[in-house]
């Protein structure tokens, strides 16, 4: 940021530090675009954001690109098989290299002026660039990668914080799935015109399922105890659904990051459904993975603060990667897995796979949307949330408050170790 708006650093720190618990956030939060720039900066530049799916990209020269903010960034498979990410900027003039969503190249070729790049990133060619070019100090600027479970994962931050905590104790969650032998059957992105907070606190809550999304409910159950933080032991049917799917070898306890960060836990569906179809049956003849022999295993939920959250089942998968566009703007990706041998038309319907959540996606999104037109007035205030039901939009918060004010006041300490609290 420039230095003229340095202050609202202070004013934000401000008004983090009087702001009354419990309570949603001051307006500036949700779409003042200096307090939107400071997000980027404080969070979306320094944190672990969920990219896409390394099944994504099963071949060498196999890429995807997302948009960071102004950062574009390309995610591509090597010819070691690796799985890479950088900046999609050429080291010559600045052009953008690959324009399209996902694609497969070679070599990664700046159309500008044909500056070609291993895909490994080093630069392989720059037409009459002078005797004393050295292309060894030309290659594209790596950005930080991971990939874990089928999930990869980018950091744009010259000093990444360490992910060792996350990778190590999802990984045994996500395994059973398999997701790197998995292929995206459907794909959905929409753009909701809401703060990108507001996206994540309708997430975090149920308490409006039940007026808003009756196919999601005829499926997914609206107790507290499945969306929220606190409460999850005392709840014998969640206890049960437990005990079976680890008795299957299939880790589901609720575990949460000291931080908040992060959390995942297997929740039960309701009654006797399997998947999220109107129906309640599976959505996909043939299992997700191989490694999965108990039928009811309901839902694995995962979220990651502030890009992803996630529900992986016994017949498909279904992923959601949230990037800001603006104040009051933000993109939503939705991805349907399945089996890579599973065939459409045979094993699945694209319809009946994806119709639960394209009907919810869209109710959220007009949700999102008149939230955001509401809390825009002057008249808007900090309201009480619900200690029932938004334990999960609480956590979110103090999450968002913590994580921002520590980055405003330069701190980087950050608890690593994961706590079970059920």
């Amino acid at each position: 940021m420039d230095g003229k708006n340095e202050g609202a650093k202070d004013e934000m720190l401000a008004e983090l530090r009087r702001r009354r618990p419990g309570h949603t956030l001051p307006r500036r939060f949700y779409g003042d675009p200096v307090f939107h720039e400071l997000d980027l900066e404080n969070l979306w530049r320094r944190e672990w954001l969920f990219a896409g799916h390394d099944c994504e990209i099963p071949m060498p020269g196999d890429y995807f690109t997302l948009q960071l903010g102004d950062d574009p960034i390309v995610v591509v498979r090597g010819r070691d098989g690796s799985v890479r990410a950088f900046h999609n900027t050429c080291r010559h003039r600045g052009s953008r290299i690959c324009s399209a969503e996902k694609g497969s190249a070679a070599r990664l070729v700046c159309p500008y002026h044909n500056w070609s790049y291993e895909l490994d990133g080093r630069l392989l060619f720059a037409r009459d660039m002078g005797a004393n070019f050295d292309r060894s100090q030309q290659g594209l600027k790596a950005v930080a990668c991971e990939n874990v479970g089928g999930y990869v994962w980018i950091c744009v931050a010259e000093e990444p914080p360490d992910f060792t905590d996350f990778l190590t104790n999802t990984a045994p969650y996500l395994a059973p799935h398999d997701l790197s032998a998995a292929k995206i059957a459907a794909e959905s992105t929409i753009v909701e015109n809401g703060n990108w907070k507001l996206v994540w606190e309708n997430n975090r809550e149920c308490y409006h399922c039940a007026p808003n999304h009756p196919e999601l409910c005829r499926t997914f159950p609206d107790r507290p105890t499945v969306a929220g933080i606190e409460g999850v032991a005392s709840d014998p049917l969640i206890a049960e659904h437990w005990r079976r799917c680890e008795a299957a070898g299939m880790p589901s306890r609720f575990t949460l990051s000291e931080d908040g960060q992060w959390r995942v836990a297997r929740m039960p569906l309701v009654g006797e459904a399997v998947s999220y179809t109107m129906s309640g049956r599976a959505a996909v003849s043939r299992g997700l993975s191989d490694h999965i022999a108990e039928p009811r295993i309901g839902s694995m939920l995962l979220f990651h603060y502030p890009s992803t959250w996630n529900h992986l089942l016994g017949d498909h998968a279904v992923t959601f990667r949230v990037l800001p566009l603006g104040p009051k703007q933000t993109q939503v990706t939705t991805k349907w897995l399945v089996h890579r041998d599973a065939v459409e038309g045979v094993d699945y319907s694209i319809d009946e796979l994806t119709a639960v959540w394209n009907a919810t996606n869209d109710q959220d999104r007009r949700i999102v949307e008149e939230n955001q037109r509401g809390l825009s007035s002057p008249a808007y205030e900090p309201g009480p949330y619900s200690p029932v039901h938004e334990g999960g939009v609480m956590q979110f918060v103090e999450w968002y408050c913590g994580a921002t004010e520590r980055a405003l006041s330069d701190g980087r300490t950050r608890p690593q170790a994961a706590r079970k609290t059920a």
